[in-house]
């Protein structure tokens, strides 16, 4: 009597992490949308206004934007996925000219590492036809966010390189807010 009493409590505890998981899920459009806001709100308080002496150096990175074109949700939903760990890593090395605020960078490193996890939870295997557009998204995404990385080592890290960074994330964030706002 007491292994069926265990068993169904093991049963009860397993469902109800599944139908809290598959919750997450479905409010993960959601969740992406207050992770962008409070990005865009921690890249704001992580720096001053934009150094005048780094505006001579502006760079053009060129965004893909077609890869936040609503054809599916699926896709769209993954690239902002991809661009949240490009970020991530972008912003996880060679810091130490940044003249930023250290607590509002940890917050923003948590908040995308914490959306990064939960996003990773709700993988589900999507048909051959998404693969295929996931790709084209992904090698996209990749050449833009190399571009990014090339550019802070070219200049070695240096204040203005992560100023033009910064700013260049906030145009990234600010487009993907723009995107899941008409989806």
């Amino acid at each position: 009597i007491m292994n069926a009493f265990g068993l169904i409590q093991i049963r009860l505890i397993l469902s109800s992490t599944t139908i809290i998981s598959c919750l997450q899920c479905n409010h993960l459009p959601l969740q992406q949308r207050k992770v962008i806001e409070n990005s865009l709100r921690l890249l704001d308080k992580m720096g001053k206004k934009f150094p005048q002496q780094c505006l001579r150096e502006k760079m053009s990175f060129r965004f893909p934007t077609q890869v936040l074109q609503p054809r599916q949700k699926e896709t769209v939903g993954d690239a902002i996925e991809e661009i949240f760990q490009h970020i991530f890593y972008i912003f996880s090395k060679n810091l130490t000219l940044a003249a930023w605020d250290g607590t509002a960078l940890d917050q923003f490193q948590n908040g995308l590492y914490l959306q990064i996890e939960q996003s990773e939870g709700c993988v589900i295997k999507k048909h051959t036809q998404h693969h295929q557009s996931k790709e084209v998204s992904r090698l996209k995404l990749k050449k833009y966010f190399q571009k990014i990385d090339c550019f802070l080592e070219e200049k070695q890290h240096d204040l203005c390189s992560w100023e033009i960074s910064r700013a260049e994330m906030r145009r990234c964030l600010q487009l993907i807010d723009k995107m899941t706002r008409k989806l």
